[in-house]
């Protein structure tokens, strides 16, 4: 895509987002988006796939930071006039025309051999060229691809192997990747002989910009792939098994290297990261890498001290209660937490927590009585009872 192309498009208004949106606003616009115009929620429509990709490249843009901010300098400084040659010429490419090629290619190469990259440096990356290359006539490395799965707390602890599946940009199984109807091939482009670029003149300048015969490919496809369209790429429904492993956190990403979008011209794909959410577990909590629990116990259990038999998430163990527990205390069994990865584990931490009965009967209440006229000389709130002490007359 020459520099022109990308900064007339608005890649806000394809989300819906103003240009001050944060980066959460773009993902939820971009996340439901994707919902409605899916191909899978859409078949058959050409209109919905085609807004469908539109607003994937606009989301690769302001997804990230980097590129989100060369786009935005790039827009602010050419996309509403800010910046037309003396002769009145805008954004085309003839007579009195200026095209930003010409600017971040040639232009740019005195700036750059005085040490400082001035706008050519700027944006170089946003347009994908730098020196007068066309970034298209370079190998380009696929996007990033994200994903979400959920699992349930017992396989975050253990780790789980799941299954995917996606639908995204993919290498065109039809044609290969090259563009062109099985059985043909591309030809190399004779405008620019293959390099994706040509100069012309403009006054006393020579400038270079991106083949419009090729559109900066170096090659044309006369005969394009009915699949692509020519375009080398066609989103698929894919099926991926992902391991997760043991002890993954909540919000964690995990990498599969190679899974993205497809690479441009024999580059590299680009990584699949696997945002993993974890259910909650309606006993077991964790605090890092500890599993915790809480175990309801009697008064009497506190006080005269018991055997407790607590569960786990591989059985149970027998946990011993100190006569003249608190209501609170925190117990901790060792290696029974989530599993690190050097190998050890965390530990389980019990907390005990006294349970009052909502009714007594009449034995239960004599008992209860005759225990609070035995125990009355002790105070359960010393530290309380010495300050309303100071506050008497």
């Amino acid at each position: 895509m020459s520099a022109r192309d990308w900064i007339e498009k608005d890649f806000y208004a394809e989300l819906g987002v103003p240009p001050e949106a944060p980066g959460d606003d773009i993902k939820k616009a971009y996340r439901k988006l994707a919902r409605e115009l899916h191909p899978d929620a859409n078949p058959g429509d050409a209109k919905a796939e085609a807004r469908f990709k539109a607003v994937s490249e606009a989301y690769g843009v302001l997804s990230d930071t980097e590129k989100r901010k060369q786009y935005d300098e790039a827009r602010r400084l050419f996309g509403s006039g800010g910046f037309r040659p003396a002769g009145g010429g805008g954004f085309g490419g003839g007579s009195g025309g200026f095209d930003f090629g010409d600017l971040f290619g040639g232009a740019a190469s005195g700036a750059a051999a005085s040490g400082s990259g001035g706008i050519g440096d700027l944006l170089g990356g946003l347009f994908g060229r730098r020196g007068g290359q066309a970034s298209a006539a370079r190998a380009q490395r696929g996007k990033d691809v994200e994903t979400e799965v959920r699992i349930d707390f017992t396989e975050a602890v253990r780790g789980a192997t799941v299954s995917l599946r996606l639908s995204s940009p993919a290498t065109c199984g039809t044609c290969g990747g090259n563009g062109a109807r099985p059985g043909t091939s591309p030809r190399t482009c004779p405008t620019c002989a293959g390099a994706g670029v040509v100069s012309r003149s403009q006054g006393a300048f020579a400038f270079s910009e991106p083949c419009r015969d090729c559109r900066g490919v170096g090659r044309i496809v006369d005969d394009p792939c009915v699949e692509c369209g020519g375009d080398g790429v066609s989103t698929r429904t894919r099926s991926l098994t992902v391991r997760i492993p043991a002890g993954v956190d909540d919000g964690q990403r995990i990498r599969l290297a190679g899974q993205g979008e497809p690479g441009r011209n024999g580059a590299p794909a680009g990584d699949l990261f696997v945002r993993v959410h974890v259910a909650p577990h309606e006993l077991f909590g964790r605090n890092g890498d500890d599993i915790t629990v809480t175990i309801p116990c009697s008064f009497p259990e506190l006080v005269l001290g018991t055997t407790l038999t607590v569960p786990t998430l591989e059985g149970k163990v027998s946990v011993r209660v100190p006569p003249g527990t608190t209501s609170g205390r925190t117990l901790r069994v060792r290696g029974k937490g989530v599993a690190r990865k050097d190998g050890t584990f965390g530990d389980l931490l019990v907390t005990l927590q006294v349970a009052v009965p909502s009714t007594v009967d009449e034995q239960a209440r004599a008992a209860l009585e005759a225990y609070a006229a035995a125990t009355a000389d002790f105070d359960p709130r010393p530290a309380l009872t010495a300050l309303l002490g100071r506050d008497e007359p």
